[in-house]
């Protein structure tokens, strides 16, 4: 991870033109919001003078309490290569804090810090994320709006011509790997129209940032290709949706907490105790991996995504999986996630669920390596196998249930959270879709 200090920024400033700052942030609900500065402003952001009114915020404040302060994170200093040549953009991440200094408990980042500290106090050093985020690549209009019209028919690892979106796919590997990404594989998805790019692990919070910076890379470059990049989790009915699968690992001094060459699949007690934690609270903690009424779509048989809480080293149709590296390399693929979610939220429940494993020293259940899809509800039950949550509804009643991921969220996300969630759902319940008049109008 880079480091900068407030020097090495003034001086980037100038021998790169730049002009403007984004001193960026992320609310609730996982959107990337920004209050951009000129130049001549740097100092006094840098010096956290830096003042918002949180009140316009999703999830932040009420309008009687709405001075904020933005608190740059400087390793997170980034010049866009992609910005005017009359005068470049940069970005800054920040912190949210309140008029007397102390941190905003309804700031997703700060709410990450909080529980990365809980990990420190039980000895580990860093929880390390590898995301792999996919994405839909749409057709726009003459209007600049997006069509539900896909660039390519093709499918997964597909080359050229088949795969129309691999210019734009490689134009933004490219910006990526300019602002100091570690690219590490580029393919076309299963889906039509669908895309990976999988990029370097690092310690939880920068790969929460890389995910935000990610995101707003893919869909600015896809603009410039004519293109609307989205990450719904499933835009389309009949193909599959699109994942987050989040790769995690502890270390404790550098070594992997997770691996033991003696263990049984070379697996630590801890791996597997963190595996148990996360199976305990799968279905408690979907609300926040899974945000949004689309997410639930996804989250069928059939299409590769996981429905179903448990674990094998063979088999991906389980909600856990372990990749077969081994060494510094061993972790836990969480399948569930999808990239809806507030990559910092999602990443605070995920930990609190593992480290609840390993502080009460639970075991997980057997292994299943047999495709769960084909297994009907008894075979499931014998095995020990729990549905994920159906629908948001469900996900947010589970949600106010667990105590571990309450704490985890925090009072103030949480009830902000299941607010506008709740709020979301009932719109949804509310409205009469398409597919109601198609079923019924000519039939009753």
């Amino acid at each position: 991870m880079a480091k900068f200090t407030k020097e090495d920024i003034f001086r980037i400033s100038q021998e790169e033109n730049v002009k403007y700052i984004r001193l960026q942030f992320t609310d609730l609900l996982g959107i990337i919001k920004n209050v951009e500065i000129p130049v001549s402003q740097l100092e006094k952001a840098l010096d956290n003078k830096m003042m918002f009114d949180g009140s316009s915020i999703e999830g932040f404040v009420r309008i009687e309490e709405s001075d904020m302060y933005l608190y740059p994170d400087l390793d997170t200093w980034v010049v866009f290569p992609w910005t005017a040549e009359k005068g470049k953009v940069a970005r800054l991440i920040c912190d949210i804090y309140n008029p007397d200094g102390t941190p905003f408990e309804g700031d997703p980042r700060n709410n990450l810090k909080r529980i990365l500290k809980e990990m420190e106090e039980l000895g580990f050093t860093d929880f390390n994320l590898g995301p792999e985020p996919e994405f839909f690549l749409f057709k726009l209009d003459a209007k600049g709006e997006p069509t539900l019209e896909l660039n390519d028919a093709g499918g997964y690892f597909d080359l050229a011509p088949t795969d129309l979106g691999e210019n734009c796919r490689r134009d933004i590997v490219l910006e990526l790997e300019e602002m100091g990404f570690e690219i590490e594989a580029s393919h076309h998805e299963v889906a039509p129209g669908q895309h990976e790019i999988d990029f370097k692990y690092a310690n939880a919070l920068k790969a929460c940032d890389d995910i935000q910076t990610f995101k707003l890379v893919v869909k600015t470059i896809a603009r410039k290709h004519g293109l609307h990049a989205t990450f719904m989790p499933k835009p389309l009915f009949g193909v599959n949706g699109s994942g987050m699968h989040c790769n995690v690992s502890l270390f404790k001094n550098g070594e992997n907490a997770f691996f033991d060459e003696n263990g049984e699949l070379q697996l630590s007690e801890t791996a597997r105790q963190f595996i148990a934690g996360i199976l305990k609270h799968a279905t408690n903690f979907t609300a926040v991996t899974n945000p949004t009424v689309n997410s639930y779509k996804r989250l069928v048989p059939g299409y590769e995504a996981p429905c179903y809480v448990a674990w094998s080293a063979r088999n991906r149709s389980p909600l856990i999986r372990i990749p077969s590296s081994r060494g510094l390399s061993t972790r836990v693929e969480v399948r569930s996630v999808d990239p809806a979610a507030n990559p910092y939220l999602a990443m605070s429940v995920l930990l609190a669920a593992g480290l609840d494993g390993i502080k009460n020293k639970l075991q997980p259940p057997k292994a299943v390596d047999r495709n769960i899809y084909v297994m009907n509800k008894e075979e499931r039950l014998e095995n020990g196998i729990a549905d994920l949550p159906a629908t948001l509804f469900h996900a947010l009643e589970n949600l106010k249930t667990d105590e571990v991921i309450i704490n985890a969220l925090g009072r103030h996300i949480l009830e902000h959270f299941v607010e506008a969630k709740e709020i979301e759902w009932d719109m949804f319940r509310t409205q009469v879709h398409p597919w109601e008049r198609e079923q019924y109008m000519t039939i009753y």
